[in-house]
């Protein structure tokens, strides 16, 4: 690959920068919608193939089969136990299906889908080294690769509830209604005019995206998560498609339990000037309940996090975070609620042997 001249600009720390020198400014300059973001880290993946969207749709969680041509979904790959192993933004131009993925996940993902073709008319290719990933929270789509004639642009479906998925965020409120995402792919060759538009760096990105409570693979995602300890089941799964891996879980947990975990977003005390990292433990007391997974200074909200913990947690109970040696005082903004699941209304039987009166 060539260099990426988003880090020759002026005061670009970071490959790809995390900031321009002014993280707060930029951050503002891209919640306007006004300044792009260098992701040219992350990965791309395409599937062609006369069968590429009905294959997709049954071995993920997203009801994909008649995804039409430039429409944007994201879906879930998830083990037998419902655990999430990928998560993926497709885009349609009609000819291929493309994959959108943090770069780590890429190569094993690509691996994968390979291995489960079959006899079934598609192709997986690996097209990280040709096209770079641009974000964006309002930027036309001037720059947008175009290889089969139409614009590859990936509107982030977080923005509302997707058809055949459920939200347990609760409130008249939610605010991804401001989280106007998406994700440009721009030929590497052309990466020299993405960078002359305004910029921001990563940092810029993160603290906006913790504030729309948007879970994020690389950072929110353990070896135990299911989607419904994210909220993730309202952009990214079908409750009433047909069967794929993982499915058994997600209807259960839905339906009859609840899920072990819970994501809250932190409202952090800054007085000490000192942010945790992802990692650090959650405390209720002295009792660990959690870890943080996102941190960001908000231009508005100040220091906030995302943070996995218990469920039983109480919800008006004062959290800390132990970031080293100190103890930072954190409220917790709930988005999966305690009681979220057993949306199934099943009547009680009567218990053997009780006397009806």
């Amino acid at each position: 690959m060539s260099t990426d001249p988003f880090t020759t600009l002026n005061g670009a720390v970071g490959s790809p920068p995390e900031h321009y020198g002014n993280p707060l400014g930029e951050q503002k300059l891209l919640a306007s919608g006004d300044a792009v973001v260098d992701l040219s880290d992350r990965g791309v993946l395409t599937v062609t193939g006369d069968d590429r969207l009905s294959w997709l749709d049954s071995v993920t969680s997203q009801s994909i089969a008649h995804l039409g041509v430039g429409e944007s979904a994201e879906t879930l790959l998830l083990d037998q136990t419902g655990r999430l192993e990928y998560a993926i933004r497709l885009v349609d131009d009609g000819v291929a299906t493309w994959l959108l993925l943090d770069a780590a996940e890429a190569p094993g993902l690509a691996a994968w889908l390979d291995r489960m073709r079959f006899m079934l008319r598609v192709e997986v290719a690996d097209r990280t080294s040709e096209f770079a990933t641009i974000g964006t929270l309002g930027q036309p789509a001037v720059l947008a690769a175009e290889p089969n004639g139409v614009p590859l642009v990936w509107h982030d479906p977080w923005v509302s509830v997707v058809a055949g998925g459920h939200q347990y965020a609760s409130g008249a409120a939610h605010p991804s209604a401001g989280w106007t995402y998406s994700e440009i792919l721009v030929p590497r060759a052309d990466l020299d005019a993405a960078a002359a538009l305004p910029v921001a760096g990563t940092l810029a990105l993160e603290a906006l995206r913790i504030a729309a409570w948007r879970p994020r693979f690389v950072t929110e995602v353990d070896e135990r998560t299911i989607p419904h300890e994210l909220d993730w089941l309202r952009s990214a799964v079908h409750l009433s498609k047909g069967c794929y891996r993982g499915q058994e879980t997600v209807a259960k947990v839905h339906n009859l339990g609840h899920p072990p975990r819970r994501l809250v977003m932190l409202h952090l005390d800054g007085s000490e000037g000192v942010l945790p990292s992802h990692g650090d433990a959650v405390l209720a007391g002295d009792v660990e309940v959690g870890r943080v997974t996102s941190v960001g200074l908000h231009y508005e909200l100040g220091p906030v996090a995302l943070a996995v913990i218990k469920r039983s947690t109480d919800p008006a109970v004062g959290l800390t975070v132990r970031a080293g040696e100190v103890l930072i005082a954190a409220a917790q903004e709930i988005i999966v609620p305690t009681d979220a699941g057993a949306e199934a209304d099943i009547p009680r039987l009567p218990r053997l042997g009780a006397v009806r009166r």
